[in-house]
């Protein structure tokens, strides 16, 4: 039971992030509270200390420890001279408000400047809005640099010590997360099979959340591993590892959905949601290949889910040995054809997961080991020997002057907050900074003018909320001073634990916790929540008119761009695999299909201002996510190839075939007139059809099979692909050729 929630608690939060980030928050405020109690401070410093604790926490981005140290050291002086300058200025208006719009613009460039110039400038703007909180002043400075210093020493204790969260952890519970998402994805699949017809659109929607989520899990690896310590060789193999793993999970996926329809099932119906399902019935064949398949998918997730100390012994070996067995022929059951290829996708995935588990754990017993699994082992060790290190990609060119992202942003948060000081003080003079701070947070993590809408909508909600959950609490707590204290911690917790899931709850719990600290000092009122509101929204729209007039970046501009990007990634993968798969010179396909993932999952957040439930154009939103799911699934597809290619070496059944390059030449010529079409619409550029790849390539002139010489599913993978580069063909209004007869 431990385990198996251990497991869930794992898949739901990979690597624990979100939980470490919210106890790390925590911590930080409860011990800067408590020393501040023992040295006798007031409420007032230790609403300061408690938020300049959260601010020193949740501020360091960089992943080693080292680095994290310094930046902490040099925060706490731009902390004290933020808070100073404050303080300084606060009884010359004009004055102060143009250095607090200097002080935004350094802050937002400082971002060029890498993980330690965001901090920095998150610290300084953040500190400077803290003595605005809680009126600092000249003389009450003293007490005020205490406080700060205090909190940044309890974010350091906590941080190094307490909560400590080294690379080599966090990835190990990366490791954890990807094996409970790989269980619950298999568990899914297990789901699939038993299903009624009835009840197959639920059981979809959970085999496509949990191919995502395995998904998003194994590029959450790719970057940690990036920063860790491991040697470069090892964190190579981890990666293709990951990455069989989670292609020979999905594949499986496609060929219990193909076993379970009357035709082949598209990959883009894992891809998309809501779309049309194939015809589904009951599993061809007989009732005991069915409940053959039911006995090793549920054997496959004991596999997967059995902790290394536990995966020893008889029994497990019985299962692995018969799973792998099913890459041989005559091993298979007597089944139906498509119930057969599901039996393939289990020994193919049962080989993906025991190479995982030697990456991940080390050498295993090899004991008790069938002919079968000893031929599995020694492909994996002929792979291992063949990973190489590669060659560092070349850096892009990156736009200088005003094109440069940080500059751009730089220049519209300043008009933004300027526009905001303006009117906030209009709306109230001693809580102005609200919409200041509104227009700042709804420009992070943000590039378009349609993602600050979007965002400031959903802060504007989270507020309207929190004011009446702020009201609620007020009223119940009362002077409860630590009780109040206890309820801000609980909200702290929340807000960074749900920050990545919602950013409509996060504003909830941070607009509840102002009225809590409101009511510390004794400046609670319903009037001051809902001026908080009026702020929230004056913040936003300043936010979304400075974006829209000031050096803009339109929405469609920034997801062609980023289409662009994603379709040059899509052609280095399939170019570099099908190169090497015809006798072509070894290239490090893994971190091309590693920049083609990054690139999909920017365009995928940019797009999300098309795709939002309150965009009033339903067309353009059906055909943001039906093109956002056809690159997905062409980058599965590409990504295949680009394992298979990379097996090339040490696997029997592949072999060079010069004629692929012949047989991709169309896609990649696809490929470049759908990008050049993004990149000018006016562009004459058509994307040409004909016969598929799968009929050109399975015969000769003779009418001799070619799969000798390549496998099937190159040519599927192939066939595939190409289909779907087409299909991008009539959402993004590029001409399609006839075919030439």
């Amino acid at each position: 039971m431990r385990t198996r929630l251990r497991d869930r608690v794992a898949a739901s939060d990979p690597g624990l992030l979100r939980l470490v980030a919210g106890l790390r928050t925590v911590g930080a405020i409860a011990l800067a509270l408590a020393v501040l109690a023992l040295i006798g401070s007031d409420v007032t410093h230790l609403v300061a200390g408690a938020m300049a604790a959260m601010v020193a926490t949740f501020a360091i981005r960089e992943k080693q420890r080292g680095p994290q140290a310094v930046t902490l050291a040099l925060g706490l002086p731009v902390a004290l001279a933020s808070v100073s300058l404050a303080a300084l200025l606060s009884s010359r208006v004009v004055i102060g408000d143009v250095f607090f719009v200097v002080l935004i613009f350094c802050a937002v460039y400082g971002r060029r400047f890498g993980d330690r110039g965001t901090a920095l400038g998150l610290i300084g703007f953040q500190l400077y809005f803290v003595s605005l909180f809680v009126g600092a002043t000249v003389s009450g400075l003293p007490e005020l640099y205490l406080s700060l210093t205090v909190a940044f020493a309890c974010s350091a204790l906590v941080r190094f010590a307490i909560v400590p969260a080294t690379p080599a952890g966090v990835l190990q519970r990366l490791r954890q997360a990807f094996r409970a998402r790989l269980a619950q994805l298999i568990s899914a699949q297990l789901d699939l099979l038993e299903a009624d017809p009835d009840d197959i659109d639920k059981v979809l929607e959970d085999l496509r959340e949990g191919t995502a989520r395995l998904h998003e899990t194994a590029l959450m690896i790719q970057t940690r591993l990036d920063d860790n310590t491991l040697d470069e060789s090892t964190t190579r193999l981890v990666q293709r590892r990951i990455a069989d793993a989670e292609i020979a999970a999905e594949r499986l996926g496609l060929l219990l959905l193909t076993a379970r329809s009357a035709r082949r099932a598209d990959t883009l119906t894992l891809h998309l949601p809501g779309a049309p399902l194939p015809s589904m019935g009951r599993m061809p064949g007989t009732d005991e290949a069915t409940g053959l398949l039911r006995r090793d998918l549920a054997a496959l997730r004991e596999l997967v889910v059995r902790p290394p100390a536990e995966a020893r012994g008889t029994a497990l070996s019985h299962l692995r040995n018969r799973l792998l067995g099913y890459r041989d022929e005559e091993n298979l059951p007597a089944a139906s054809p498509a119930a057969q290829d599901v039996f393939r996708g289990i020994g193919e995935t049962a080989r993906a997961v025991m190479g995982l588990r030697v990456a991940l754990d080390g050498p295993q017993d090899e004991s008790d080991d069938s002919p079968a699994t000893t031929r599995s082992r020694e492909e994996l060790d002929a792979e291992d020997a063949a990973i190489d290190a590669g060659e560092a990609a070349a850096d892009e060119a990156e736009p200088t002057g005003l094109r440069r992202p940080t500059t751009r942003a730089a220049v519209q948060v300043a008009v933004g907050s300027t526009l905001a000081i303006v009117g906030g003080e209009m709306l109230s003079a001693q809580r102005w900074y609200w919409a200041v701070l509104t227009c700042w947070i709804v420009f992070i993590n943000t590039a378009s003018t349609g993602e600050i809408l979007v965002k400031g909508y959903r802060r504007l909600l989270g507020t309207v909320f929190g004011v009446v959950a702020g009201i609620v609490l007020a009223g119940l707590v009362g002077q409860h001073t630590w009780t109040a204290f206890a309820l801000v911690l609980v909200f702290v917790f929340a807000m960074f634990y749900t920050a990545p899931l919602s950013y409509t709850l996060m504003s909830f719990f941070v607009t509840a916790m102002l009225g809590l600290l409101y009511t510390l000092l004794h400046t609670y009122s319903a009037s001051v929540l809902l001026l908080r509101i009026e702020e929230t929204a004056l913040g936003a729209a300043c936010g979304v008119v400075a974006a829209a007039l000031v050096l803009p970046v339109r929405t469609d501009s920034r997801t062609d761009e980023l289409l662009g990007t994603v379709l040059d990634r899509l052609t280095d993968v399939t170019e570099g695999a099908v190169d090497q798969l015809s006798g072509g010179p070894a290239a490090d396909l893994l971190d091309r299909s590693r920049d083609l993932d990054q690139a999909l999952g920017d365009l995928r957040a940019a797009t999300q201002p098309l795709t939002h439930p309150i965009t009033p154009m339903r067309a353009r939103r059906d055909t943001a996510r039906y093109v956002v799911a056809l690159l997905e699934t062409c980058a599965y597809h590409a990504r295949s190839l680009a394992a298979t290619a990379e097996l090339l070496p040490t696997h029997p059944s592949i072999a060079a075939d010069p004629r692929l390059r012949g047989a991709v030449r169309r896609t990649v010529r696809n490929i470049g007139a759908i990008a050049a079409h993004v990149a000018d619409p006016g562009a004459a550029t058509e994307v040409e059809t004909g016969p598929s790849i799968a009929s050109l390539l399975e015969y000769d002139a003779a009418g001799v099979p070619r799969y000798g010489r390549i496998t099937g599913r190159v040519l599927r993978h192939l066939e595939r692909l190409d289909e779907a580069v087409t299909g991008l063909a009539r959402p993004l209004g590029v001409p399609v050729a006839a075919p030439k007869r």
